[in-house]
């Protein structure tokens, strides 16, 4: 349920990063240079889908830890507590973007033909830095290290065989989210570049353009990895392609 929710965070972002670019394209040809009426509202969900994304990755790597520092805890590992915990992720995206169109630091930016907050130093966007990526980076780092000094632990200790394989199973689930994050991160470096100098100078012209065609790879490449790792995603899908070439083959003959 939580991976599921990982592609639909991904699969959300990668929808309103598809719809802003045609809509500057569209702009740059027709030469218009005033926003449209769904401007905000997509610079909005860019924040909204962006904090859905890193924190469905956090919620995987609580489960894991949970898992393993918390066997017989079996409510926070049931489906209905994930399903809890996905709602309240929604709700709290929804909430916690309000403050950059309350302060109105969401414009519209002639050069890009977008609708961001502009890369400069407020407490909006230090804000936005915090709470939608430094808090969950942070936090699947700190379960990783934590798990991999319990399962260090374990191995000096006499433990089952099962809860032993258990622990490590979870400790490469987070390993992989750690993967996930760093494709996010190198990709992204040139966005990163780009928010920093914003502290201190003006970015260069048509700054935000550059960095949403690196976002948008990064988002690519995070899909890719998941279908690799994700053994279950990748047996629906492949399944689900079996089937409909088993449905084309008889109407072709």
């Amino acid at each position: 349920m939580l991976v599921t929710y990982s592609c639909f965070a991904n699969f959300s972002l990668t929808i309103i990063l598809i719809w802003m670019t045609i809509i500057t394209l569209q702009n740059d040809l027709q030469q218009i240079y005033y926003q449209d009426p769904f401007c905000i509202f997509r610079g909005y969900m860019t924040y909204v889908t962006f904090f859905w994304l890193f924190y469905s990755y956090f919620l995987q790597a609580i489960y894991s830890y949970i898992t393993v520092i918390y066997p017989t805890r079996l409510f926070w590992q049931s489906k209905k507590f994930q399903f809890f915990l996905i709602i309240l992720i929604c709700i709290i995206g929804f909430i916690g973007a309000c403050p950059s169109i309350v302060t109105g630091e969401i414009k519209y930016l002639i050069d890009d033909q977008l609708c961001e907050m502009p890369f400069h130093l407020s407490i909006a966007t230090v804000y936005n830095v915090i709470y939608v990526y430094l808090i969950p980076i942070n936090g699947i780092m700190f379960i990783y290290f934590k798990l991999i000094l319990y399962v260090r632990e374990m191995n000096k200790r006499v433990t089952s065989a099962n809860t032993l394989l258990r622990a490590q199973r979870e400790l490469k689930m987070v390993f992989r989210i750690v993967i996930l994050i760093s494709v996010l991160l190198i990709l992204s470096v040139p966005y990163t570049i780009f928010l920093f100098m914003g502290f201190f100078t003006s970015p260069p012209k048509y700054y935000l353009r550059i960095a949403a065609i690196f976002v948008e790879s990064s988002l690519l490449s995070v899909m890719i990895v998941i279908f690799k790792f994700t053994d279950p995603v990748r047996a629906s899908i492949m399944k689900k392609l079996h089937q409909r070439s088993n449905v084309v083959a008889p109407t072709m003959t």
